[in-house]
């Protein structure tokens, strides 16, 4: 089984956008405006990301670990039931998952803290205006467009996984670096199928031409706002002009690996989704 062509098309035209997203983070590392404070920023903010979510819940804080307290006072008495036992299990797996990640991210940044400082508090995360429009549009997209509109935010969900493989790049560097790269590379390992599922498996919808118009339409929207939430969660390392260029599409695409691609169509792949 092979991706449509209007699903190979839609990779190609957000290849360039997943390119500028790892071009910020691979820039920062070497940039001039790095520094132990921009560091302990970023880790902050994406602690901020793992442990929130697109920031919804309806508990009583921000996140998914709260959110779950909720979701299984309704679940818990379904169980086995009307409620399917396997489903509690992949919302549990999920929340586990993204909650260890928090932990990996929470821990390098109280690595760089002084004596006088506070560790961090995950109940006092907050959204920068960058990610919070991404955010919010998200929200919007997934409550406003029905089921394209959930299947753009999980196409665009964490950006094919920029982020953490230009971070994985970093194992083997001594200190500092070399804690981000070994996290980097357990999330990266963890996130990468998730992401891939998201990618593929609009295939499963019976989507007309309209739907694939509106479809990329609202990838390529929420990609370009990931660029400005990435840029500005890493201090600026790319100048406006050079975000102008990548927007405008002159950047070296992301190589997309459809072959990898296509080993999550297969029936294993699709029972593990």
């Amino acid at each position: 089984m092979s991706l449509s062509s209007n699903l190979r098309k839609l990779i190609d035209v957000n290849a360039p956008l997943w390119a500028g997203e790892a071009e910020i983070v691979r820039t920062y590392w070497t940039s001039p405006v790095r520094t132990r404070e921009t560091d302990k920023l970023w880790l902050r903010r994406q602690c901020w990301k793992e442990y929130a979510g697109i920031g919804d819940s309806e508990g009583e804080t921000m996140g998914m670990v709260s959110d779950l307290g909720v979701k299984l006072k309704a679940m818990v008495p379904r169980l086995d039931v009307s409620l399917d036992r396997h489903e509690l299990r992949g919302l549990l797996e999920m929340v586990y998952t993204e909650y260890t990640h928090y932990c990996l991210f929470a821990d390098i940044h109280d690595s760089l803290i002084g004596p006088d400082e506070p560790k961090l508090n995950a109940n006092k995360l907050t959204p920068w205006p960058e990610e919070e429009a991404l955010g919010s549009r998200r929200r919007e997209i997934r409550k406003t467009r029905g089921r394209i509109g959930w299947r753009s935010t999980d196409f665009t969900e964490g950006g094919y996984c920029t982020m953490y493989s230009e971070g994985g790049k970093l194992r083997g560097r001594p200190g500092l670096d070399g804690r981000i790269g070994i996290a980097c590379q357990k999330v990266f390992d963890d996130e990468f199928g998730h992401m891939m599922r998201g990618v593929v498996g609009i295939d499963e919808e019976a989507l007309n031409e309209g739907d694939w118009a509106e479809l990329t339409e609202l990838t390529m929207e929420q990609l370009r706002l990931r660029i400005y939430m990435r840029n500005a969660q890493f201090s600026q390392p790319l100048s406006e002009a050079r975000i102008r260029e990548i927007l405008a599409g002159k950047i070296e695409p992301i190589q997309f690996d459809f072959n990898k691609a296509q080993t999550y169509m297969t029936p294993e792949h699709a029972a593990m989704a």
